[in-house]
């Protein structure tokens, strides 16, 4: 065996974190191969194929059998470590979405002028939103897919409110483009009559009226994330 494979690596970690690096210890087959989902066999086979790559040393006395990773196995999980923190550390945290500009149903220009908002508005991203949203249908499947994940993200949160005769939802903002260089926030609303493909973006002024953009515009945004 020339190179280690990714089940091998997860057999490796297993032992690391069982001790294995300065010391021999004793574990089963079974109790192995049961936190790297795998039959017993296998784990058993991994053992074999490690120790034949000289990752791992093994004592076998009777029924009992010790295990101690080699200075080869343990730099194998230090690259290992070493490649995914620099993925990581490099992984863009944004996410890119293109669609077309459409009309929404005039509504937002309502919600968006309600104090019970726009306090909140002020002291949570700065500033009080142009009365109205920009509305982008997302073409692609990959883009609406995409969106789902903000339903699950905490992003700027603007508190549901009542006053006295109804109550308003929840609003989350994540900072976001348009365009490159248009600033402007993406909306999750807890209440929506839009369907899935359709996604809000406030700002503080009036992007329509500052740009060349209209219905049928095709438009790119980017937005940030803060996990």
């Amino acid at each position: 065996m020339t190179e280690l494979k990714i089940q091998h690596l997860l057999t490796l970690s297993y032992l690391l974190s069982k001790g294995a690096k300065y010391n021999y210890v004793t574990i089963t087959t079974s109790a192995l191969g049961k936190n790297i989902n795998k039959s017993q066999q296998a784990a058993s086979k991994h053992l074999l194929e490690l120790e034949q790559n000289k990752s791992i040393t093994r004592i076998i006395s009777g029924r009992n059998l010790s295990v101690k990773i080699t200075g080869k196995g343990y730099s194998e999980i230090v690259k290992l470590s070493s490649l995914l923190q620099k993925s990581l550390d490099s992984s863009p945290s944004i996410v890119n979405l293109r669609g077309t500009l459409v009309s929404g149903m005039g509504e937002g220009a309502y919600y968006m002028g309600l104090k019970g908002y726009t306090k909140q508005f002020k002291s949570k991203i700065g500033y009080v939103p142009f009365p109205g949203t920009l509305n982008v249908r997302l073409d692609k499947k990959i883009h609406q897919e995409a969106i789902k994940q903000f339903e699950t993200l905490d992003g700027i949160k603007i508190k549901s409110f009542s006053d006295g005769k109804r109550t308003y939802g929840w609003v989350k903002c994540f900072s976001a483009k348009l365009n490159n260089s248009i600033k402007c926030q993406l909306i999750i609303l807890e209440r929506t009559h839009h369907d899935e493909s359709v996604i809000e973006l406030i700002s503080k002024t009036c992007i329509r009226k500052n740009t060349k953009l209209k219905d049928g515009s095709k438009v790119s945004i980017k937005i940030e994330v803060n996990y």
